[in-house]
């Protein structure tokens, strides 16, 4: 239901103006004075204004102004006892979506309001489907750390060195390798991401250099690679630390030479492909454990940029918090919510393990669950169930009973038991993330899986 502010000196027209849109199912709040119409217009979210031009203490004219100031797309229809065609003319200019003449013709009145309420409607899903669509949303954040890495970006991406982003999960580095895409020479030719982890290692090979028909039993058709679909763009590489031994060797011949090979072909094929890639592992250790070709990581990291984690930006928190809570309320198509200092300062103190993606998802999680301000006894008790605070509840809820346990080894166990299935069923069973999360290798994990006998869902 649309809320409408009426801000007019005369109390026998707002008396009518009120009567007339409360009896169309409007919700209705009056003023006497711009001075006090502004500050309703601050603290409030309104659909509409109608507002008197001439009045005592602030002109309509300059309540349109510093209103519009507030809230841009905020529909204002002006009213008033002395119309001109030059007062319409300037009242537009300033950004009036209508104005009309007093006495107001009641058809015309309620004709212009259901107008200017569906403009407003659909400038805000406007708003909402252009972020949808939009390629690339911002780098938030006024860190130091931050600050850099968009210098580092203003400078690398018009040339077409390759970059090597690391960072925890979460942490962003995506976003980091679609602005260097974006800011570059290329970024009217398409940037094509490869997911390493993802792709089983029997299949990369045919993922990034394609196949001919009839290479492989499942082949029944040619297909193009990723590295010929982003010929002339960017190729990102994500979590380059998972590639197997023998794709390395065939992606730093692709990086050496601008060529490839089609599985199952003979045909050598140039590429003019720029790599940006990524990665959450240090590949200085994995050259070290015989995981990553250190000529690889040569190729790739040129030009190095870190992305830091959550944990070491917590001046950023409050920044970030607000754009999810724009955001999401907007998708939602709700009032955007408030959140007070001390829930801000809540959030700063969690232990933030997932980065930026846990942080939107806890976002949403108080705006779906809290009432229309965000409160610290909000934050403690729906943002992180993980939090120490949330676990000692929990743990208080559920106290392991030990006499179940006949010698050390079997609690061990039980322990170890518990611990990998809380941290599968938080990576959404994502064997691999698991496993860098807990720091052992997978094959290691997946032992675990089977001697416990783990099952998803369970």
């Amino acid at each position: 239901m649309a809320k409408i502010l009426i801000i007019d000196d005369e109390r026998a027209i707002r008396s009518t103006l009120r009567e007339i849109l409360e009896y169309e199912d409007y919700i209705v709040e009056d003023v006497d004075n711009g001075i006090d119409g502004l500050e309703l217009i601050k603290a409030n979210d309104y659909d509409l204004v109608l507002c008197d031009i001439k009045m005592n203490r602030m002109d309509g004219m300059e309540v349109l102004t510093e209103g519009l100031s507030y809230k841009p797309d905020l529909p204002f229809i002006m009213i008033s006892g002395h119309g001109t065609v030059e007062t319409a003319v300037e009242a537009s200019k300033k950004g009036a979506f209508d104005f009309i003449s007093k006495p107001p013709d009641l058809n015309r009145l309620l004709i212009t309001v259901r107008n200017a309420l569906d403009r407003g409607s659909l400038v805000t899903e406007a708003k909402v489907l252009k972020r949808r669509v939009s390629k690339v949303r911002p780098i938030l954040g006024e860190s130091q750390a931050i600050l850099k890495i968009k210098e580092t970006i203003d400078r690398v991406a018009p040339t077409d060195a390759r970059v090597l982003v690391t960072g925890a999960n979460g942490s962003g580095k995506e976003l980091v390798a679609r602005w260097l895409h974006e800011k570059s020479n290329r970024s009217s030719a398409p940037l094509i991401e490869v997911n390493c982890a993802a792709i089983p290692s029997e299949l990369i090979e045919s993922e990034l250099f394609g196949h001919e028909k009839g290479s492989f039993t499942s082949a029944i058709k040619q297909r193009i690679g990723k590295f010929e679909s982003a010929n002339g763009g960017t190729l990102f590489l994500d979590e380059i630390g998972d590639m197997s031994p023998s794709t390395q060797a065939k992606v730093l011949r692709a990086l050496q030479e601008n060529k490839i090979t089609r599985v199952g072909g003979e045909k050598e094929i140039e590429v003019d492909v720029r790599v940006v890639a990524a990665t959450n592992k240090d590949l200085l250790k994995e050259i070290e454990a015989g995981n990553f070709r250190m000529d690889l990581y040569h190729r790739l990291s040129v030009i190095l940029i870190h992305v830091p984690p959550l944990t070491d930006r917590r001046d950023d928190i409050g920044l970030l918090t607000q754009n999810f809570l724009d955001e999401i309320c907007n998708d939602y198509g709700m009032p955007v919510k408030k959140i007070s200092e001390a829930a801000l300062d809540a959030l700063k103190a969690l232990p933030w393990t997932g980065n930026i993606r846990e942080l939107r998802n806890m976002v949403e999680r108080l705006i779906i669950l809290s009432d229309r301000t965000i409160t610290d006894g909000d934050v403690k008790a729906f943002a992180n169930p993980s939090s120490p605070v949330a676990a000692s509840n929990d743990a208080a809820a559920a106290q392991t009973d030990f006499d179940q346990f006949t010698n050390f080894q079997e609690y061990k166990d039980f322990a170890e038991r518990e611990y990998i299935k809380f941290k599968l069923e938080k990576n959404n069973w994502n064997v691999s993330k698991t496993a860098d999360d807990i720091d052992i290798q997978r094959s290691h994990l997946y032992s675990k899986i089977e001697k416990f006998g783990l099952k998803r869902g369970e």
